[in-house]
């Protein structure tokens, strides 16, 4: 795990400054990479790489920037957990290190471009074809690992994160297209980001850099492909296969490893599989709020490591912390984007650092399994539509109104939602009906100038991927899990990103393994989803390695934060005198003044005070600040 960054001239011209440019993008990405620095440029000074390096695999020969010593260079961030199948697929007597970045260069080697259909992980990286005289960069099937690039007066710049790229911008702009989605989702959609002329290599992606031209494919992609041939009971016995074996090779590490523990089902699932597995010893680490019990899932938590028998280290996050560290986390994120969440994850990795390296976690669980009340929702309406249309049993896609039922006590804390989901638009197509139940603008009133962001429709941008060619159109949970899988998933892994890499830790998750990802698409809605059961296939094929108080627990809200609690409390102040600077108050598309006005008004569990302080503390944090980046670069 590391920090990766670099340039490439597009007319093969020789940068001026190119070493102090290396340097300078290093020192930006140096949280992310404690245990080493390299650089490397090009003989013709038209191309060089950054890289920091934090120590897992292959501990004393696995220095970046690395050579093949046939003119290919690669700077490399993340795993590959079938290094050691590789190795040997390619030939022993190729490598001079132990390390997974060696097997990346004699994989491009081998399978030119094609290399990154033989890699299974996490990964995003930049290398150097010397013979074809090409740049070649890559990202993992997910993104898990970021990638982000811009050009820049002809220049090719690109980082693991954006702050790295800053420096070389001509001006900090906002993309207002990316920042009307975010007022919408709270993420971007189709590689955008808040940064005007700042792109993210998407998932799933290669880009080529070569005679001047930039060229991005897709090289993955997920189909449902739904297999009706086989029961549940099928299906759950290779849920409990995969799992166990991407669990296996994810603990593939020459460090000690540890756990993200949340009490939910996901995370205990991985943290109960590795605990059994692991040769070293295992420490569980997780966040609570005494503040409230409403808040505090640390009894799961700790049932958990009781049933599975390993230390659990907590930390009690307060408001006080909030204060402190929020600042810290906006900028370590680069942009705002998903919950509140954030900010505890940050915490909790601040605690996994003291004593670990390597920590595993379960992001990608809801969005592959269908764990988001939302889908319940959705659900509950077609059941009636149905009802009303006599179309009940037609087809393996519909959940009886009979069987869901039970399940509805699930919403009991959603009725204003459910209230606002059906106050228009009842019945009407199934893009328009999600789109709906997760636009987060109609909260935003006189807060946003919303006359500064006509011309452009989110909706149109959700509808191209919700109803994408890969998924099919019968089955509504499979249309609404996949455009999570797209989109949230990605922005919930941002954040797993950089509250880990802020830290200096490594954080792995052994549901986003692509074998597993690809069957999982093949199982039925009536299956996974059956009688409205969140996530019913995987509770049932893991319930063996749980607790019954984790398995038949139905509370589950995902990292709750007392945070509007806070707002009208201790931190009432700090986060007034934020939206009230000077500057604050002069925003173009937000007004912080009605924002203040409302701060009192938030629900307990709403969304839109965090949203909005966050666009604040990011435009403070990188707009406010766009001189100090620019005197970086002049200063370097």
């Amino acid at each position: 795990m590391c920090g990766i960054a670099g340039m490439l001239d597009l007319s093969a011209q020789p940068i001026a400054g190119l070493d102090r440019s290396i340097a300078l993008m290093n020192n930006l990405l140096r949280h992310r990479g404690p245990d080493g620095e390299g650089m490397w440029q090009h003989p013709n000074r038209h191309a060089g790489f950054a890289h920091r390096r934090l120590k897992i695999i292959d501990l004393s020969t696995g220095d970046q920037p690395m050579t093949d010593r046939a003119g290919n260079w690669i700077t490399y961030n993340g795993e590959i957990y079938n290094y050691i199948e590789l190795r040997e697929e390619i030939g022993l007597n190729e490598f001079v290190t132990t390390s997974d970045t060696e097997v990346v260069l004699r994989a491009f080697r081998k399978w030119g471009a094609g290399c990154v259909n033989h890699l299974r992980g996490m990964f995003a990286f930049a290398l150097w074809d010397e013979a074809e005289k090409t740049l070649f960069c890559a990202r993992d099937r997910f993104g898990i690992k970021p990638f982000y690039y811009t050009i820049v007066d002809n220049v090719f710049y690109f980082a693991s994160e954006i702050k790295a790229l800053l420096p070389f911008v001509k001006s900090i702009e906002t993309n207002l297209e990316a920042f009307k989605e975010y007022l919408t989702f709270q993420f971007c959609l189709s590689g955008r980001t808040l940064f005007k002329d700042i792109h993210e290599l998407q998932p799933g992606h290669t880009l080529r850099v070569k005679n001047g031209q930039v060229v991005v494919e897709r090289y993955w992609e997920v189909y449902y492909h739904l297999d009706f041939e086989h029961t549940a009971r099928y299906f759950e016995e290779q849920l409990q296969e995969m799992m166990a074996d991407s669990v296996r090779v994810h603990l593939r590490s020459d460090v000690p490893l540890g756990a993200y523990v949340s009490g939910g089902m996901d995370s205990s699932i991985v943290a109960s599989l590795s605990s059994k597995q692991s040769d070293k010893e295992f420490i569980g680490f997780t966040g609570k709020f005494s503040f409230s019990e409403d808040y505090d899932e640390s009894r799961y938590t700790r049932a958990l490591a009781s049933y599975c028998g390993f230390e659990l280290q907590e930390i009690d996050i307060t408001a006080s912390d909030f204060i402190e560290n929020i600042r810290k986390v906006i900028y370590h994120l680069d942009f705002p984007v998903a919950g509140p969440g954030s900010f505890p994850q940050y915490m909790v990795s601040m605690l996994a650092s003291g004593s670990r390296k390597v920590v595993l976690g379960g992001q990608g669980g809801d969005e592959i399994f269908g764990g988001y009340t939302r889908y319940l929702i959705a659900y509950f309406e077609q059941c009636i539509k149905a009802a009303i249309d006599g179309t009940m049993n037609n087809g393996n896609f519909i959940v009886t109104y009979e069987s869901i039922i039970p399940n509805l006590t699930a919403l009991r804390n959603y009725k204003p939602l459910l209230q606002e989901f059906w106050r228009e638009g009842l019945f009407e197509e199934m893009d328009k009906r999600y789109f709906r139940l997760i636009n987060r603008a109609p909260e935003l009133k006189d807060e946003v100038r919303w006359d500064l962001l006509n011309g452009y429709s989110p909706f149109e941008s959700l509808r191209t991927v919700f109803n994408g060619n890969n998924v099919g159109k019968e089955s509504y949970f499979d249309l609404m899990t996949h455009f999570d899988f797209k989109t949230l998933l990605p922005a919930l892994l941002q954040v797993e990103d950089r509250v880990s890499m802020a830290h200096g830790i490594e954080s792995r998750v052994p549901f986003l393994d692509h074998p597993l990802i690809e069957m999982v698409a093949t199982i039925p809605s009536d299956i996974k989803f059956k009688d409205g059961t969140m996530k019913r296939v995987l509770k049932d094929a893991m319930r063996h390695v749980l607790p019954d108080v984790i398995v038949e627990r139905k509370d589950k809200m995902g990292f709750p934060t007392p945070l509007n609690e806070w707002i009208r409390g201790e931190a009432h102040e700090f986060v007034r005198d934020i939206l009230t600077t000077q500057k604050a108050l002069s925003r173009d598309v937000i007004d912080n003044r009605k924002v203040v006005e409302g701060l009192d008004s938030e629900p307990k569990f709403g969304r839109k005070i965090w949203g909005l302080l966050s666009l604040e503390l990011w435009q403070q944090e990188f707009h406010d600040k766009a001189h100090y980046f620019r005197e970086l670069r002049e200063h370097n």
